[in-house]
């Protein structure tokens, strides 16, 4: 039975170790990655801007439920296996540039990505930057320490290097 309570404290003695660095880290954090795609830019850009389409080539996304546009751009709820993540793009300049951004205040982290699209020899230069923002302590440590700031990221590019017929070029 003591060995319980010996788990027990030294459970505990870890998750306030974890909160208390993790309240020390910044909220806000900035990461980008880089990828080549073999698509021009106005063609990538209605990929990544077409919202409805995106289960067909992201298979992290199990759905996704159109909102009303925001100032006549799109706005949706992503569903995977995080949960629910209401979203909404607030800036679109074809072809160079989408700004999609986190839409509810409640969650433990929000932010943006900047996608900017430049043309090259065969497609496009692709580079994400998230602009991000951890609140809750725990997460933000897990963020820095166990994830890293550019695993969703990473996610969205390999799945988007991995469409029919679009190869996974060195980053």
């Amino acid at each position: 039975m003591r060995w319980a309570v010996w788990i027990v404290i030294a459970l505990a003695a870890i998750a306030g170790m974890v909160a208390l660095i993790g309240s020390r880290l910044p909220k806000a954090h900035t990461a980008t990655r880089t990828t080549k795609v073999k698509m021009p830019p106005d063609a990538l850009f209605t990929l990544l801007s077409d919202v409805d389409n995106y289960k067909t080539w992201r298979r992290d996304v199990k759905h996704v439920e159109r909102l009303p546009d925001r100032d006549g751009r799109p706005a949706w709820v992503e569903e995977t296996s995080t949960g629910k993540i209401p979203l909404f793009f607030e800036r679109m300049e074809r072809p160079s540039l989408l700004v999609g951004r986190i839409a509810d205040p409640t969650l433990s982290f929000g932010g943006a990505w900047t996608y900017r699209l430049t043309p090259t020899a065969g497609g496009s230069e692709l580079s994400i930057t998230e602009d991000g923002e951890v609140y809750n302590p725990i997460f933000r440590f897990m963020s820095r320490f166990v994830f890293g700031y550019t695993a969703t990221m990473d996610t969205f590019i390999k799945h988007l290097q991995a469409r029919p017929g679009e190869g996974s070029p060195a980053r």
